[in-house]
């Protein structure tokens, strides 16, 4: 048997000095020449077990490339699977493969043959890996398929003394769970319960975009609807008008909050849960995809002890994450912050949040009034959503406080045109206001699979690229699809900005009353660069797709 270093050095993963330091270190520490050469940083966990593998003479394969075959993952059951850390992935030479993080387990192989009946071919992977495919691949699915097999629920809605009997019944109870946790698995922003004449369906938002995860019998509707509406403390009586609520769930040992909202439909109450992950809430602002020119002008905005910060864009582009980020640099415990909120998203520590509440009187401008009594120096406010809130807020900008909130604009040069029709005076606006964020989210390229190639120049011209004739055609990258991104081409987000900067001159076009067109001019005569030149830098960069740029920004 070949040593693992000799092994090593012939695919060229070590030199010979690396290997003759974590030599040295193994002999020190008592550890496995693995592990050492692992924790120095000069192999991947991946690395040493496809070396390994190669060692004892089996196969390596990894998983979040390898093509897994369904049909041989539905051999064994996702108890069996997780007790022996084994996953059927496809078939070779009529015996089933199974990647297995530890092949050597011949108990676990002898169960796998007198389960499957099939002689068993076992490949090497990570441990990691193998878990992370029996989570994707054993997600309740089957499980859920099951439980609305034998949910046979009365759809009688008038009758509430049996509707809190049904939503107390474990099936429903375990039904409602394995669905949040299928979507919380799936990396789901969103979760879509939708009644239909025939069924009850159910989508996940994913990445932006809606994917149809299941469809149930429409005789269950009436018991989800009631369990998820008292897990979110909603009023489950009253169905003719909408309800927000909240609830949280902890799934692999992280507590996740769910914003939930119900909207009565002809076919029923359609429930859309929000996914908020207070990991999101404490992101940095460096890690929002900035280009360099964009940040620095976004910084010197927050960095003054008092203005309005507008970011702007439709519902569910980032703006929130945006403002949470800014205020974790701004916050210190020589300042006050306060933020008033509808709802609030995201817990923040060391920040005074305030929950609205319309029904007691507690609205955004009557919040606002009120913060302004309590010596606030920074104020979030969660959205500008008519005139007496817009007036309340630049005043405060204009008395010594720095203001952070968020409007619903197409552009940064349209948030000053909807402040004025909001009847805020133009000279207030062009003093208070000191910049505007414009933001979309677009899907990132998988990095498994993402194709290079070189565009035409016609394209590059039609498109408005950040390109002339005569300099090099750049390579760009398009989706492909591959099991790491679930067959889309795309994994993750990431945001596009317009930072626009009101200057004198973009003041005095306020006091004008200059038209957005005129703004935007003027704006990108100064330095702006657009939503859309942003998207496509970002193209340029290999990062994400033209389609994709072309998809979220006009």
């Amino acid at each position: 048997m070949k040593q693992l270093g000799d092994i090593l050095l012939e695919d060229g993963l070590v030199t010979h000095e690396q290997l003759a330091d974590a030599v040295e270190e193994q002999q020190k520490l008592g550890r496995s020449l693995g592990r050492v050469l692992v924790d120095l940083g000069i192999l991947t966990e991946s690395q040493l077990v496809a070396a390994l593998a190669t060692q004892i003479g089996m196969k390596f394969v990894d998983l979040t490339e390898f093509p897994v075959d369904g049909s041989a993952v539905g051999k064994i059951s996702d108890v069996v699977a997780r007790r022996h850390t084994a996953l059927p992935i496809g078939y070779e030479d009529g015996k089933l493969v199974v990647a297995m993080a530890d092949p050597a387990n011949v108990f676990a192989l002898d169960d796998i043959r007198s389960l499957t009946g099939l002689e068993v071919r076992p490949v090497v992977a990570t441990r990691p890996d193998v878990v992370a495919a029996i989570n994707k691949f054993h997600r309740g699915d089957a499980e859920l398929d099951d439980l609305t097999s034998v949910l046979d629920v009365s759809d009688d809605e008038d009758d509430l003394s049996a509707v809190r009997e049904i939503v107390e019944d474990a099936p429903i109870v375990k039904f409602v769970n394995l669905l949040i946790t299928q979507a919380i698995q799936d990396r789901a922003s969103d979760i879509h319960i939708e009644p239909t004449e025939r069924d009850l369906r159910v989508r996940f938002r994913i990445d932006g975009v809606l994917h149809e995860v299941m469809r149930s019998p429409k005789t269950i509707t009436s018991g989800v609807t009631s369990r998820l509406k008292i897990m979110a403390d909603i009023n489950i009586a009253e169905r003719r008008i909408p309800q927000d609520g909240r609830l949280s769930v902890n799934t692999n040992g992280k507590k996740i909050d769910l914003r939930v909202a119900t909207l009565p439909t002809v076919w029923g109450e359609k429930i859309v849960m929000r996914v908020l992950d207070n990991s999101t809430a404490m992101l940095k602002l460096s890690d929002l995809g900035f280009s360099d020119s964009n940040y620095e002008v976004y910084s010197k905005s927050f960095v003054k002890p008092y203005g309005m910060i507008l970011v702007t864009g439709p519902t569910g582009s980032g703006k929130s994450t945006t403002l949470y980020a800014t205020l974790n640099i701004v916050s210190r415990p020589e300042v006050n912050v306060i933020t008033v909120e509808d709802p609030v998203e995201y817990r923040l520590p060391g920040i005074n949040q305030v929950q609205t509440n319309n029904k007691a009187g507690l609205t955004f401008s009557a919040a606002l009034r009120s913060i302004l009594r309590s010596d606030p120096d920074i104020v979030l406010l969660g959205e500008i959503r008519d005139g007496e809130t817009a007036h309340i807020a630049v005043e405060a900008a204009l008395t010594g406080h720095l203001v952070l909130s968020t409007l619903h604009t197409n552009d940064a040069p349209s948030a000053i045109v909807r402040l004025t029709e909001m009847g805020i005076e133009p000279f207030l606006v062009g003093s208070a206001l000191d910049c505007v964020l414009a933001q979309r989210l677009a899907r990132r390229l998988c990095p498994k699979c993402k194709e290079a190639y070189k565009p035409s120049k016609q394209l590059l011209v039609d498109n408005a690229f950040p390109w002339q004739d005569g300099m090099d055609v750049p390579e760009l990258f398009r989706p492909v699809g591959c099991t790491n991104c679930s067959k889309t081409g795309y994994k993750g987000r990431l945001a596009l900005h317009e930072v626009m900067a009101v200057s004198e001159e973009i003041e005095r076009l306020t006091v004008e009353r200059a038209s957005s067109m005129i703004i935007n001019k003027a704006a990108i005569a100064q330095g702006m660069i657009t939503l859309r030149h942003d998207g496509l830098l970002k193209v340029m960069a290999g990062v994400t797709s033209v389609e994709e740029i072309f998809r979220v920004v006009a």
